[in-house]
């Protein structure tokens, strides 16, 4: 019995002295992710003046929302002539996956986009028919603002948080390096996709700073605790228990995104942000975190 115990260690020692050999390498992948995203996102506010894409919510437009199940194929090849900056979603019954509404948002001002749609459909647009909201640009530019704001105050409050838990300053950078990185590296990939982000995607934003750093805070409190195994221990069982919340909160968010139908387009969007988010959080904690953390430790001996 002893002698199966001692062979069930084996291949952890084995796996420890490899990560001990080359855990500073792991240290190169997300950060050349991290440098890639940010020269990204350089690029694109040259190009566009803004960090993002941003939708009528943002930018101030018309939202024209057709009732029922109409043939919206000739309508969407039609508007796309005439209007540069249009985009369109459809809203489906989540039990039948029939079309309920169609949604079409432009910067183009109100009445003439209502009178583009009412002669590709044929008939008048009506209070019965449809509904039609118009969103100015400085009331959805103070918004946008007024969000930014937040997101900033809350990741500089968060930061001072954790200098204050930790006061120690190289494991409290790691874990708002991570924290930075997660929100980055999201927002320079839905940028590649040309994903229009709303209100409600900044909103997911603000959750990802509180997502992104459980995982941090967990594996630098356990590395920090000298006394309980060896340090490759430590990180370890924080990695078991703190991939276990990463892959839960992703079982959550994904399949309503790829399966459930008929979900609002904001709710869609929180979704995707967030499962974006948490799977950069994996890269960031257990390669970036994890090797800095390791760095730290050896070095001051808590090992």
């Amino acid at each position: 019995m002893a002698e199966e115990k001692t062979e069930d260690k084996k291949p952890r020692r084995d796996f420890s002295k490899l990560y001990d050999k080359y855990y500073k390498l792991t240290f190169v992948l997300p950060i050349l992710i991290l440098i890639l995203s940010l020269v990204y996102l350089g690029f694109f506010y040259a190009q566009h003046k803004e960090f993002l894409y941003k939708d009528v919510s943002l930018l101030g437009g018309t939202t024209i929302t057709l009732n029922g199940d109409i043939n919206t194929d000739k309508l969407e090849s039609a508007l796309k002539t005439k209007f540069s900056d249009i985009n369109f979603r459809k809203l489906t019954d989540i039990t039948t996956g029939r079309q309920i509404a169609f949604i079409i948002e432009s910067s183009s001002p109100t009445q003439e986009l209502k009178t583009a749609v009412e002669e590709i459909l044929g008939f008048k647009l009506t209070d019965e028919n449809s509904s039609i909201e118009f969103t100015g640009p400085s009331l959805s530019s103070s918004f946008y603002k007024q969000l930014i704001i937040a997101m900033l105050v809350s990741f500089v409050l968060m930061s001072i948080v954790i200098f204050v838990l930790f006061r120690t300053f190289v494991p409290s950078m790691a874990v708002i390096l991570s924290a930075f990185a997660d929100i980055i590296m999201p927002l320079a990939l839905l940028d590649v996709l040309g994903i229009r982000i709303s209100a409600a995607g900044i909103a997911a934003f603000l959750m990802l700073i509180g997502y992104s750093v459980d995982t941090d805070i967990l594996l630098t409190t356990r590395a920090l605790r000298k006394g309980e195994g060896v340090l490759n221990q430590r990180i370890y069982r924080a990695f078991k228990t703190g991939i276990l919340m990463t892959i839960t909160a992703l079982a959550a968010v994904l399949p309503a995104f790829f399966i459930v139908s008929g979900l609002p387009d904001s709710f869609r969007q929180i979704f995707l942000i967030l499962a974006l988010g948490l799977s950069a959080d994996i890269i960031n904690t257990w390669l970036t975190n994890a090797s800095i953390i390791k760095w730290y430790c050896t070095k001051k001996g808590i090992v």
